[in-house]
């Protein structure tokens, strides 16, 4: 790849999107709505229709569909108008737990410009089972333990959301014990086993329950873990953390193997029962690729590379387990700070291959700028340089539209074809488009680029 010079912009065009949009674009959005697991080439609109354009209007006009996330998932019929699904959607590959999840897209008519904004609502189905980690738990009680305490179960995942999502816990009938499900900030329902009754090791020193997650659907799904329990004897104290919550900030560009911080846990009891050991506590498996504690020291250390543009912050549990098998719970909150890792994006979206000398201001080409950092490391600002026979204007968000700035003159100029245009320019150390990022300015040729959608 050829190294872009630097090029100082002698003017810079202010990006009054929402000005724009407003004589250009619908107000507001047109909103559809489909079940997840449709089958592609389902009819979802008559964008003819719900646009109010005429019939033919579409094809007339180059119309075409394209969605923010640059997957084409939609197909537009421009002679019907109809706007159908492209393939199967799967809600928890699309947005995962999000709820409400929309697929944002926009129609673009070529000609004249005009933008219209959509979003297509997918819907939730029960196509999932909630599903423990693992077959079997171990749970140690000790036989001093009262009525009343609340010991925290194994919970269920349902990638479901909803009311076809988790909804509850139940578990086999004894006398012993019951299971509360508890509501958690996050949104997650938490099983905890509840003692109803005291504990005798002497007459009964093992239980063998299972504990049952039920989901909202009908018939309602559900997903089983045997919970065994061992009455111990007495262990008078259970370990606990120094300081909880923890609370940290990690640069996403932190190399693998750092250091994020160290937890320390106490236990006032003596010999192998005041012994502690440190693990991650009811871990995803996103937590668990990401961090590793040591069971000794309690140092947890980075083993994934972080990216701010994915994950913001980690709410990650922790425990600390005494020799005899009382355990401690504490949480760490880990929030990833932006470091500016993204270059500017400049696509292609449409481009013309010739333009006709004497004529009135044409469509050149129309692009989109996007950067995937957040807050300053994200704001683009795109110009071109003050020579050329161009004018740049900002048409609908990010997008640019590249016109004549007055009509050409092939005797005076004889390359007309402006895919030669650009060779000229790139071989004149000439670059069309600059993005300035930050403080940085960014020379964008072409052949680096500029790709047709």
């Amino acid at each position: 790849m050829e190294t872009l010079e630097r090029i100082q912009p002698n003017r810079q065009v202010m990006v009054f999107i929402l000005m724009v949009f407003l004589s250009q674009a619908l107000a507001e959005p047109i909103r559809y709505s489909v079940m997840e697991e449709t089958e592609s080439g389902f009819f979802v609109a008559h964008l003819t229709k719900d646009l109010g354009l005429g019939i033919g209007e579409l094809a007339a006009r180059s119309a075409w569909v394209v969605s923010d996330d640059d997957k084409q998932r939609l197909q537009l019929d421009r002679q019907t108008g109809d706007l159908l699904l492209r393939e199967k959607l799967d809600r928890e590959e699309l947005c995962g737990p999000i709820e409400p999840c929309v697929l944002h897209f926009q129609v673009f008519l070529e000609t004249p410009v005009q933008f219209f904004e959509g979003e297509l609502s997918i819907q939730d189905v029960n196509d999932h089972s909630p599903v423990f980690p693992t077959g079997e738990m171990l749970l140690k009680i000790p036989e001093n333990s009262q009525p009343g305490t609340l010991f925290p179960l194994k919970l269920a995942q349902d990638l479901d959301v909803g009311s076809n999502g988790l909804q509850k816990y139940t578990i086999s009938p004894n006398s012993h014990f019951h299971v509360l499900t508890r509501n958690h900030s996050e949104g997650k329902k938490y099983p905890d086993l509840v003692q109803d009754k005291p504990l005798d090791r002497e007459e009964q020193p093992e239980f063998s329950l299972t504990l049952t997650a039920l989901d909202g659907g009908s018939p309602p799904k559900s997903g089983t873990i045997t919970v065994r329990i061992l009455i111990m004897d007495v262990n008078d104290n259970a370990p606990e953390f120094v300081h909880t919550p923890y609370e940290v900030q990690v640069l996403e560009n932190n190399p693998l193997d750092s250091p994020v911080l160290s937890v320390s846990a106490r236990d006032v009891d003596a010999g192998n029962f005041g012994s502690v050991s440190y693990g991650l506590f009811q871990a995803s498996d996103e937590i668990k690729q990401t961090f590793s504690i040591n069971e000794v020291t309690g140092e947890i250390r980075l083993t994934k590379k972080l990216d701010f543009e994915q994950i913001k912050s980690y709410h990650v549990e922790i425990e600390a387990i005494d020799g005899g098998g009382l355990s401690g719970k504490g949480t760490v909150f880990i929030d990833v700070v932006d470091v500016n890792d993204n270059a500017p994006e400049l696509t292609i979206s449409s481009l013309t291959s010739s333009v006709p000398e004497n004529a009135p201001e044409t469509v050149v080409s129309i692009f989109r700028i996007r950067d995937r950092d957040s807050g300053d490391n994200g704001k683009m600002i795109c110009s071109i340089p003050d020579n050329l026979p161009f004018l740049l204007k900002p048409t609908f968000k990010n997008f640019y539209t590249l016109v004549t700035e007055r009509p050409l003159d092939r005797e005076k100029n004889t390359e007309k074809n402006i895919s030669d245009m650009w060779d000229i320019m790139k071989n004149s150390n000439i670059h069309m488009i600059v993005i300035l990022k930050g403080e940085e300015i960014l020379g964008i040729d072409n052949k680096q680029c500029l790709k047709r959608e």
